[in-house]
């Protein structure tokens, strides 16, 4: 197996700071074999990668599977999964997958860790399947999953001690359900990322349907924290379809929308509106297209003949009857949409008079990319709206006051945020005191770290399983390290410059002046002085090395490379990365 690093954990994490039961955070000595215990292998400290396990003597019961997107800290890096490594010692155990919903930061890890857990029976609603079926199989070497489909309503029977109530949620994509999870020490409730449905009066099935789950007693309530720091209520997808609408009939050109790819509900939206006002539908992206023709194949979306036509047809047709479904909203360089404003797309460039619009909202960390996309659009002449300044995007999160909402009507015993960031989640347990849970029944803990559950108290208990990040570079899985990072940082900030000597195999003297090649360090032609004084320094060094048939190459490098290194930055405070070479004559 590839050796599986940790990513370097931010300096200003703290483990202190977090909120625990106040009476009950002693540590044990060992796991109490009639306790349910829980842990997180990602999703708690970051937004994706979501994936999480409850765990009964010898039974295990995983919910989702996600990846996520790689960081400025991560060059390079396709995107990150969780580390299975606790699941894969236990695979006898691990009885079941839950999958909640479709989006790839609960899906995206499944090809790359299905085979390292024992390929558990995966249980999930019929949309979801196809497309993790369809992720599989663009995968190399993924497992061949089995299914057991599951609708809202169903209860199933997983293991000895753990069954299953599924229920379906208003999210972005169709096909979300939540869990009733039935333990033995009581009722889990973990209702997936999930916003509260409501009509022209206001009234929401979803709360009425959370009141019933309350009745019957919740024992710990998993909380997605999303949406926690966002004040008021979700916007009505009723209003962002009439904006669209409205948005579209201003457009006197072809009209472009961004979105992601996996919000299928808006996209039905969007495709119905065009079909409504006769313009034809292209899409842009080839996961975008596949989930669209999923979604018709299992009747989810029923488009009219002739309204989807391929992206070579769009010239056939008045500028003012084209719609086109782009992904790359978060300014992704490889997606459609940047390759539009770069003017590298083939079938599309940008005229004056188009419209693009902008239909979702900013994950934390693509603020510039997206910046530069719009500013790219708007200098070609493009009309640009984002849901910034109009109601075009409604998140698939409940925001604060439907979460308060929810608590209230559940009334767990324990509350457990989840899914963001510390301050997310903070902010989400500071919702449910509001809403009067005890301070200390409200627990907060990150990747890695367990909670056990008895029938009457919740209690971290110190204990961490591994739950480090696994870097996906290409084809290769863990086998990217803090060190092979740290390179790439260094080459990416400070540079590189590569010292090539020539020596004399037998008495270690310098043969001719020292060749040196910069790349992102320094121009050569305007630092001459310096270059000569690294000439020297290196003709010093291997001239003090006596005795030299007797010294090991790696040791003259790495001497060469700690000696120059501190002379470059002392001359210039810039630590490039030094590379050494000898040719030995």
């Amino acid at each position: 197996m590839k050796k599986e690093q940790r990513k370097k954990e931010p300096s200003i994490r703290k483990k202190a700071a977090i909120r625990r039961p106040e009476k009950e955070n002693e540590k044990q000595d060992a796991p109490n074999n009639e306790a349910v215990r829980y842990a997180s292998l990602g999703g708690l400290e970051e937004i994706g990668r979501n994936m999480m396990f409850y765990e009964y003597k010898d039974e295990i019961i995983v919910v989702d599977m996600g990846l996520q997107f790689p960081e400025e800290e991560t060059p390079g890096i396709d995107f990150i999964i969780p580390d299975v490594t606790y699941l894969e010692r236990k695979k006898a155990s691990v009885k079941a997958l839950i999958i909640t919903h479709a989006h790839y930061d609960h899906i995206g890890g499944l090809p790359y860790l299905m085979n390292k857990i024992g390929n558990p029976l995966v249980y999930t609603t019929s949309l979801t399947k196809e497309i993790v079926q369809r992720r599989q199989e663009e995968v190399p070497n993924a497992a061949r999953l089995v299914f057991k489909i599951v609708k809202a309503g169903d209860t199933v029977d997983m293991s000895a001690h753990f069954s299953a109530e599924f229920f379906s949620v208003q999210h972005n994509i169709p096909d979300t359900i939540g869990t009733i999870l039935k333990t033995p020490v009581g009722n889990m409730l973990h209702p997936g990322e999930y916003k509260l449905d409501r009509n022209e009066k206001g009234e929401s099935n979803s709360l009425e349907f959370f009141k019933k789950i309350g009745k019957r007693g919740v024992h710990a309530f998993f909380q997605d924290s999303t949406g926690a720091t966002r004040p008021g209520y979700s916007v009505p997808e009723q209003i962002v379809r009439a904006n669209l609408e409205d948005l579209f009939k201003q457009a006197k050109g072809r009209i472009v929308v961004g979105t992601f790819s996996s919000l299928l509900d808006r996209l039905y939206e969007i495709i119905k509106i065009a079909e409504k006002m006769g313009k034809v539908v292209a899409t842009s992206g080839f996961s975008m297209k596949t989930n669209i023709q999923i979604s018709q194949n299992l009747g989810y979306m029923k488009i009219g003949k002739g309204v989807m036509i391929n992206l070579e047809e769009i010239n056939h047709y008045p500028d003012n009857k084209v719609l086109i479904l782009c992904t790359g909203a978060q300014g992704e360089a490889d997606a459609s949409l940047m390759r539009i404003a770069n003017g590298e797309h083939r079938q599309i460039r940008t005229k004056p008079g188009d419209t693009f619009v902008f239909s979702s909202s900013i994950i934390p960390g693509n603020e510039r990319s997206v910046q530069f996309l719009k500013d790219n659009l708007a200098r070609q002449g493009a009309i640009v709206h984002t849901s910034e300044t109009i109601d075009i995007h409604s998140s698939g999160h409940a925001p604060q006051e439907e979460i308060k909402e929810v608590i209230k009507a559940v009334k767990p015993k324990f509350y457990i945020p989840i899914h963001g960031y510390y301050f997310m989640r903070a902010t989400n347990a500071d919702l449910a005191v509001q809403m009067g849970m005890k301070k200390e029944n409200t627990i907060i803990i990150d990747n890695g770290e367990v909670i056990e559950f008895t029938k009457d108290r919740a209690l971290i208990t110190g204990e961490t399983v591994p739950c480090s990040n696994i870097f996906v570079d290409g084809l290769g899985v863990g086998d990217i390290g803090e060190v092979v990072l740290r390179d790439r940082r260094t080459l990416a900030q400070e540079g590189m410059i590569v010292v090539i000597t020539t020596l004399d195999r037998k008495t270690g003297k310098v043969l001719k002046n020292p060749d040196i090649i910069s790349r992102g360090f320094i121009y050569l032609k305007e630092n001459k002085e310096l270059l000569d004084e690294i000439r020297r320094r290196i003709r010093g060094i291997v001239g003090r090395i006596p005795h030299y048939q007797d010294v090991d190459s790696d040791y003259i490098k790495s001497i060469i490379k700690d000696q120059i290194g501190e002379f470059l930055y002392t001359k210039t405070k810039r630590r490039p990365m030094v590379l050494p070479v000898l040719i030995e004559l």
